[in-house]
């Protein structure tokens, strides 16, 4: 698969998840299918900041429409949750920024205890995915070389993240259900045959806010 391919696999999944709160109201099969699109744009900010020919630029356009997209962010999420959570692209970008420190680090460990630290600064301000976001992102990048390790890092971090809330409240079918969906993208992920594909640089940048107000306006209607 090219990242293009991967690219509108994550997008729709991603639609489906959202499109799912304004039919139903609440939690449904649609945000099972909706947790596949997650890690392949955590994929995807490794591979970005490997190709990316100007880091400042790729840097400036999270910033940018993290901002832009916070309003129709917070719009939507009314059909989730009252609580304030910070959009994907914050976490994105605090992701890009432990890749950078990691790479230009010297003393490796130092750079993790860094990006540890700006996994709980996610945490602290409700990014999407938070601590969970930050730590599969500078997995991916630290084992991209390498896709079976990277795929069994990733693996066992999602697996801790759900198996937090089962200790913490039971062991229900939910969290198993999103477990094994939050796994399934690293099939995709791992058919990925390193070609760029269409160039497709500002389609996931402009999908996500304008579909948020979309989805909003629909469950308005419904």
């Amino acid at each position: 698969m090219s990242s293009f391919v991967l690219k509108i696999i994550a997008i729709v999944t991603m639609f489906i998840d959202h499109i799912g709160y304004a039919i139903f109201g609440g939690f449904s099969f649609f945000n099972y299918i909706g947790r596949i699109s997650f890690p392949i744009f955590a994929f995807q900010i490794s591979e970005g900041y490997i190709h990316t020919r100007n880091l400042k630029k790729y840097f400036f356009r999270l910033f940018i429409f993290a901002f832009i997209s916070q309003i129709p962010f917070a719009i939507f999420y009314k059909l989730v949750s009252n609580e304030f959570v910070l959009n994907i692209f914050f976490t994105l970008l605090l992701g890009l920024a432990c890749i950078y420190i990691y790479d230009k680090s010297k003393y490796k460990i130092l750079a993790i205890i860094a990006s540890i630290a700006i996994g709980f600064i996610a945490e602290f301000f409700h990014c999407d995915y938070g601590f969970y976001g930050i730590a599969i992102i500078l997995l991916f990048y630290i084992f991209k070389n390498n896709i079976s390790l990277a795929s069994i890092a990733f693996i066992l971090a999602t697996t801790i993240k759900y198996l937090i809330p089962i200790f913490k409240y039971g062991l229900y079918d939910i969290y198993i259900y999103i477990l094994i969906c939050t796994i399934i993208p690293i099939i995709f992920i791992s058919s990925y045959n390193g070609k760029k594909g269409k160039d497709t640089k500002y389609l996931l940048y402009l999908f996500y806010p304008i579909h948020l107000l979309l989805i909003y306006g629909i469950s308005l209607i419904i």
